[in-house]
């Protein structure tokens, strides 16, 4: 099949890389992690599951914005309450009622919880997390389980042995971060609970800051011993659910475990596209940041609020976690059997609504190049891993099993590196996140 037209995207990404510092925002929408010199890069339209891109291409996506779209890109009740919010203005003096509404309901989902704080960003969220819970902790020192963030407070984790590469990205730089915070933050590896506990030990940690879910759904018995051991040593224990929120119940995955953090993070599905994270907490938790300085002059802007206000209005009543993880398991399900079929040998990875697969050889990360470089050329968004929203329905799915069927039947036939490389018209994928890829 031949290559599609994306000369404007290419060459747009070619002027933002003198310009723009990494060529863009987000590291997981970098070019380079996906199709190198072949990615479309820029869009122009979204709706739905739909993206048009700069040449006029229109694709269906299967990535989805990393997961900020649960009820599909441009919704257009979500939208219009948003248009509505803008004719009224977005910004004053005085401050946005709809954050008091939008407290109410979160605290409502979290019966836990009897405060919260707004922020824009997935890292922001993170930081401000950190400190308000050294705020109310015995001392600073962090132990960490996942990915939180770019912040200095995470990366100081990286001045020791990179250890990060379990939780980020092997081989990430500390370059720009204060020196001074070496030893202030530590890693521990998901269900390893003797680690965690010789850290605690070893260490006086009194923050503990972990991702509920990472490769599979949470292990409820390792976040009991995890709360239990936080309750043991008054250690403020933080739940990051940035993502995983809104995936599997209404709220943060943790309540179908019964385990009950300190503090709380939602963010990405939050608002359906807009910017709006929070962080809710315990009230004698949160109360104790009271003294410290926390303060943004657009964490009062009204679209955030008006739109996360909505979202979860649609969100309890449509119950689209139910939709997206039925559509997850199919995928799940047809990924394995066209493996099987093609005599590949895959590992699935994720949960239902964000699920992924990895090639169990040493070829893994050109086959994924390969797959996203001939998807692309059938209009798809496409890669190794796949985050689901409410326009992914059977029809669609169907048609994105066939169309990777084919591929999947050119890559059970190469048995070298050289003979996949043939096959490229890029250069092989950078590695990503290795967070859902492990």
């Amino acid at each position: 099949m031949a290559e599609i037209n994306i000369k404007k995207g290419l060459k747009k990404y070619k002027e933002a890389k003198k310009i723009i510092l990494g060529g863009n925002m987000l590291l997981s929408k970098r070019p380079e992690m996906f199709l190198p010199d072949r990615w479309p890069s820029y869009f122009k339209r979204s709706k739905g599951i739909l993206v048009e891109d700069l040449d006029d291409n229109k694709y269906i996506d299967m990535i989805c914005a990393v997961g900020t779209n649960i009820l599909g890109y441009s919704n257009p009740i979500v939208d219009n309450e948003v248009m509505k919010a803008i004719k009224k203005g977005i910004m004053s003096t005085l401050n946005s009622y709809e954050e008091v509404e939008l407290t109410k309901k979160l605290l409502s989902l979290h019966k836990w919880a009897g405060m919260a704080k707004y922020c824009r960003s997935g890292g922001e969220a993170n930081a401000l997390a950190i400190r308000i819970a050294r705020s109310a902790a015995k001392n600073g020192k962090v132990a960490i389980c996942g990915y939180h963030g770019w912040h200095d407070w995470y990366l100081a984790a990286n001045f020791k042995k990179n250890k990060l590469g379990n939780h980020l990205l092997p081989g990430l730089k500390t370059l720009g971060v204060n020196k001074k915070l070496k030893n202030t933050t530590f890693t521990f590896d998901y269900n390893n609970i003797e680690q965690l506990l010789k850290l605690i030990k070893e260490k006086n940690i009194g923050v503990v800051k972990m991702e509920v879910a990472r490769n599979n759904l949470p292990n409820v018995n390792f976040l009991r011993e995890v709360r239990k051991i936080c309750n043991k040593f008054k250690i403020i224990l933080i739940f990051d659910e940035c993502t995983t929120g809104f995936r599997r119940c209404n709220g943060g995955m943790h309540l179908i475990t019964g385990v009950e953090p300190d503090i709380l993070m939602l963010g990405k599905a939050l608002g359906n596209g807009y910017a709006i994270t929070a962080v809710i907490g315990k009230k004698n938790v949160m109360i104790k940041a009271e003294e410290s300085f926390i303060s943004s002059t657009f964490w009062t802007e009204r679209i955030g609020f008006v739109a996360a206000n909505k979202t979860l209005e649609i969100f309890d009543k449509i119950k689209p976690w139910e939709k997206i993880s039925k559509y997850g398991r199919y995928i799940n399900y047809q990924w394995n059997k066209i493996a099987q079929e093609n005599n590949l040998e895959i590992k699935i990875s994720g949960y239902e609504s964000i699920t992924s697969f990895s090639f169990q050889n040493k070829l893994n990360q050109y086959f994924k190049t390969y797959i996203t470089q001939e998807m692309l050329k059938q209009k798809y968004l496409s890669s190794n891993q796949i985050y689901l929203n409410i326009y992914h329905n059977k029809n669609i799915v169907d048609k994105y099993i066939k169309s990777l069927n084919k591929i999947f039947h050119d890559l059970g036939k190469i048995k070298s590196k050289k003979e996949i490389l043939e096959k490229l018209n890029s250069p092989v994928s950078h590695s990503s996140f290795k967070r859902l890829n492990d």
